[in-house]
């Protein structure tokens, strides 16, 4: 906006001698600059010192909010403290947009990184519940959690093979030997999931402890998953050295892989049970809403064929993300990451932040929930269930007499601040005179007990700074971002982005 192409042309400036030329005024502001006395530290080699302390603590306690905070604060968490009340009242559990479809129970993760698997049945439970006629239904969480998770692991043996060549101590190997089976994932990785393998009913899979509380079972798996991707390394090296072929090392160190891919499937199934495959013909007996005695029988691709939403189907939507480190109008991907090994890539079209909230108004106006990921840690209220900048911003710089301004782009940039979360937007508050978007109803999945019966308020200003991600359909979506998005013109990402991280 403050290119010279866009701003009116202005009339020449003609110098005289009263008007020195511009290497004048620029060696002038050289000359002031120079004469600007720069502070000296206290401490020569960089050390906190005894006179820093003695400073610090000197201004400190001439302040009398300081004061103030250090009497209440040190024997409580400032989060219950500062928080706002005039936030609380403001932010209700009102909404003047709703779906007119209730869905229920409020759904439980309980000690594990599933959030986006239960946003995903959550959304797909809008179409089934309907078609079934039922007043509570869960599709199993545990199903999908099971075939992500074995995926995830055969991706990253097969990411292992691939950089074989590279050090250990490579950053991209590194990387990827971090957190390699995350319980966390996408939305492309739920479509990769639901194609391949369909989804059944929670009683057909129910939860386990395992599911339930992933950590150890996490730790167990990273373990050997490490031990194997040294295996096949080594393998490959010792292949290399021999006179095969590109293609016949290729093969037997994939069939090495499978042979130690054996292994995770014995840890899961123990730990988790084994899960119907998508083809296996299953038997679910059920009441609907009105408590009749029903029973469906099929295979779970049948199952999700037949009750997910067919005008609005899961494969035909897609992310709409707002990354403003980034050029908006493009669609981006992520270097390596993924579930399925050769599935649907993870893919986001970037845009401004207002798009994503006509989308989800468009959403909710069609009668569909919305698929969403924010960081949800960030001036939140588990207990309220309020996401709201209000709610602690200001007091705490006030507390403490600082600025908290970092921009969304810079919490990017800085690490401050990444998808963490995947929830789903159920309803709306739209300011009749501007016809703006002022709150949002947000199902979580935390259980009941969390915020309003397991709801949540999200203010329009917290939507704008932590807010990354709305799917939506295409059907939906504004034709100019389904342009980029079919486009396929990728830009990539590198594996350490934050926007790599899995809600």
């Amino acid at each position: 906006m403050g290119s010279s192409m866009s701003t009116p042309k202005r009339a020449e400036t003609v110098l005289t001698v009263d008007s020195p030329p511009e290497k004048s005024v620029a060696a002038e502001l050289l000359n002031n600059l120079a004469s600007i006395k720069l502070a000296e530290p206290l401490s020569g080699d960089g050390a906190i010192t005894l006179k820093n302390v003695d400073g610090w603590e000197e201004k400190a306690a001439k302040d009398p909010k300081i004061e103030l905070a250090r009497t209440i604060l040190v024997d409580t968490d400032f989060k219950t403290a500062l928080a706002s009340r005039s936030a609380k009242v403001a932010d209700s559990h009102i909404f003047n947009l709703q779906l007119d479809f209730k869905t229920n129970p409020i759904t439980n993760q309980k000690s594990s990184g599933r959030c986006w698997l239960f946003a995903t049945t959550n959304v797909l439970r809008h179409s089934a519940m309907q078609k079934l006629d039922l007043k509570e239904f869960q599709l199993s969480q545990s199903y999908l959690f099971f075939w992500d998770k074995l995926n995830k692991c055969n991706y990253y043996l097969e990411l292992s093979i691939e950089t074989a060549d590279l050090p250990l101590d490579d950053r991209v190997v590194n990387h990827l030997s971090d957190d390699l089976i995350s319980d966390g994932g996408q939305w492309d990785m739920a479509v990769n999931l639901l194609e391949t393998y369909g989804v059944v009913p929670q009683p057909i899979y129910p939860e386990s402890y395992s599911s339930s509380a992933s950590g150890n079972l996490n730790k167990l798996l990273k373990l050997k998953l490490r031990e194997h991707a040294l295996v096949l390394r080594r393998f490959h090296s010792s292949l290399r050295a021999s006179s095969a072929s590109d293609s016949d090392i290729s093969g037997a160190v994939r069939a090495k892989k499978e042979e130690l891919m054996s292994e995770v499937w014995t840890i899961m199934t123990a730990m988790l049970g084994v899960p119907p495959l998508p083809n296996d013909r299953f038997t679910w007996d059920y009441y609907d809403k009105e408590g009749k005695p029903k029973s469906w029988s099929g295979t779970p691709l049948e199952f999700y064929k037949a009750f997910s939403s067919k005008q609005y189907p899961p494969s035909e939507s897609f992310s709409l993300i707002n990354d403003p480190r980034n050029e908006y109008k493009k669609l981006y991907t992520v270097d390596k990451l993924g579930n399925l090994w050769g599935g649907r890539p993870v893919l986001y079209v970037n845009t401004e932040i207002s798009d994503l909230k006509k989308a989800v108004v468009k959403m909710l106006k069609a009668g569909q929930p919305v698929f969403f990921g924010c960081d949800v840690g960030q001036f939140s209220d588990r207990v309220a269930g309020i996401m709201d900048t209000g709610l602690h911003k200001t007091a705490l710089e006030n507390a403490f007499n600082i600025s908290l301004s970092l921009t969304k782009a810079e919490r990017l940039q800085t690490n401050e601040s990444s998808m963490t979360h995947a929830m789903v937007i159920t309803g709306v508050h739209v300011d009749t005179a501007t016809d703006t978007a002022t709150r949002f109803c947000v199902e979580n999945s935390w259980g009941p007990d969390a915020g309003e019966k397991g709801f949540f308020v999200m203010t329009d200003k917290w939507f704008d700074e932590f807010v990354y991600q709305v799917v939506i359909p295409k059907a939906l979506a504004p034709k100019e971002l389904v342009k980029v998005f079919e486009a396929n013109e990728k830009v990539v990402l590198p594996p350490w982005d934050p926007m790599g991280s899995l809600a």
